[in-house]
């Protein structure tokens, strides 16, 4: 369970707790204050019940002397009299209702006795006083029975009244007690369970946070393969040991991924440590023959002795050869250059491919057959016309060929195409059975300043861009160049270029 959650259940509990004390001590109050008003109503009930026997009292000592007057006397009563006596009738009728309604359901019986008594009585003494006038009526009011009757009923009332204050004041006794019980039981237990859930959750975290200090502590004493995995807690907490083992693992790889940087640009200034090494010998064969043949023909100018044209002409072309090996070379380190800045362009034109790799191999016939070398070449009339760079294209070929030819002898360099109609792509393969290649020289041999191995340059020459040139100008015609090889049987260069560049989509 995550913290928020224990947080949330420990909040929501000690709500609960608080709301029923609250609600106890609402309900107390509530039963406090119904039990004093039955309280007071029981009071008020026998207060009236008091004042309703005085009255019936007064009435009665009142009625008696007015029937001993009427049989001894023939006074008559006056009409302020009359109507006097009979406002005091109404008062107490009046005062028997009023008792009805401080009544409950508890004293329903004895008050409807009493209703029942006192009407009969009254009745009988407001016709005792609206005939009192009367010589012919006949007057019963001396029988004391109703009075008795009503008096009795009137004192079982209070009674019943009395009783009933009584169990209401230990009702208000009982439940003051009660909702105080439960109230400092409400109070003690909220007390105790807030202290136990306090002391759990600091506990619980207390232990979480030691082990997040303990793990970052070894994670940042470089314990990089450390996980903090015993956290208990799918939350917050949770989360947090999560995101230092993400960090964790983002901080190895990205230290691994700068081993491999700097393993990586240490192999790269290593390549163009030799390839510099490389390079300069390169450059300079050519330039020392270029010098070493134009000082001869000096010489040769300044002796008095015959020009031999012949080997002068020998000569020339020696150092045209050089040159322009010279200018190969500085012209595959400016395509480079210029590759690497993004300043090579593609020049769309059409052109008969057929007719660029005659031309490219009737160029490189005599080098071909150098070191004994057979040349095969398929029948490329039938190619159709493509727009695409054909200076780059015969210049990915030349380089081809070249590499064939400096790495076979006594064997077979073939050149094949072909053109699929249903993908619009030319496909030129170069095949050689010269020295071949292993799959983790493959891996390298499109690689700037990279030959396949150290001792290549040793003992074949060379600077290792020509393949890297032409992996980047197939790339920029839209195609793609391959390389298949078995160590000892030879090498196969695939080139696949689009007919348009326009009409293959742009990499996503």
């Amino acid at each position: 369970m995550s913290l928020r959650r224990r947080l949330t259940l420990s909040l929501f509990t000690i709500l609960i707790l608080f709301a029923i004390n609250v609600g106890t001590h609402f309900w107390g109050s509530y039963a406090r204050s119904e039990s004093m008003v039955a309280y007071r109503q029981a009071v008020t009930a026998g207060q009236l019940s008091g004042e309703l026997a005085k009255q019936l009292e007064d009435q009665r000592q009142k009625i008696l002397v007015l029937s001993t007057l009427r049989e001894n006397t023939d006074d008559r009563l006056a009409e302020e009299d009359l109507r006097g006596a009979l406002s005091g009738v109404a008062a107490i009728r009046s005062t028997v209702e009023a008792l009805g309604g401080m009544g409950s359901d508890v004293t329903a019986l004895q008050f409807n006795l009493l209703r029942e008594s006192s009407t009969r009585l009254l009745a009988s003494w407001r016709d005792f006083y609206e005939n009192y006038n009367d010589p012919d009526w006949q007057s019963d009011v001396d029988e004391p029975i109703p009075y008795l009757e009503a008096s009795q009923r009137l004192k079982e009332l209070e009674q019943r009244q009395a009783f009933i204050a009584v169990q209401r004041a230990n009702v208000i006794d009982r439940t003051i007690a009660l909702t105080d019980r439960i109230t400092v039981l409400g109070f003690i237990a909220s007390i105790f369970l807030t202290a136990t859930l306090g002391f759990f959750l600091v506990r619980y975290t207390n232990d979480n946070l030691k082990r997040l200090k303990r793990g970052t502590q070894r994670l940042g004493a470089g314990e990089l393969d450390y996980r903090i995995e015993d956290i208990d807690d799918d939350g917050e907490l949770g989360d947090l040991a999560i995101a230092f083992n993400t960090m964790s693992d983002k901080l190895r790889r990205a230290i691994d991924e700068e081993i491999d940087a700097k393993q990586s640009a240490d192999e790269a200034n290593a390549a163009k440590s030799r390839f510099l090494a490389n390079v300069s010998h390169e450059l300079r064969t050519p330039l020392n023959a270029i010098i070493g043949y134009s000082e001869m023909l000096h010489d040769e100018l300044d002796d008095e002795t015959p020009v031999d044209r012949e080997q002068y002409q020998s000569d020339l072309d020696k150092i045209v050869l050089s040159g322009r090996q010279l200018l190969a070379l500085i012209d595959d380190i400016l395509d480079l250059s210029k590759i690497e800045t993004g300043k090579m362009t593609l020049v769309r034109e059409a052109f008969h491919p057929g007719e660029a790799l005659t031309m490219a191999v009737d160029a490189l016939a005599p080098l071909l057959r150098r070191n004994g070398n057979v040349l095969e070449c398929d029948d490329f009339s039938d190619l159709p016309l493509i727009h695409n760079d054909a200076v780059k294209f015969r210049q990915v070929i030349v380089n081809l060929l070249s590499n064939a030819a400096k790495f076979t002898e006594q064997g077979v360099i073939r050149v094949s195409a072909s053109f699929a109609e249903a993908t619009q792509q030319l496909s030129i393969a170069v095949t050689d059975t010269g020295i071949g290649m292993t799959e983790e020289q493959q891996a390298l041999v499109f690689d700037a300043f990279v030959q396949a191995e150290d001792t290549t340059s040793n003992s074949y020459g060379g600077t290792g861009l020509g393949l890297a040139i032409c992996r980047d100008f197939c790339e920029l015609m839209g195609g793609t160049i391959t390389v298949r090889s078995t160590p000892g049987q030879g090498s196969v260069f695939t080139v696949s270029l689009p007919a348009d560049p326009e009409s293959v989509p742009a990499a996503a």
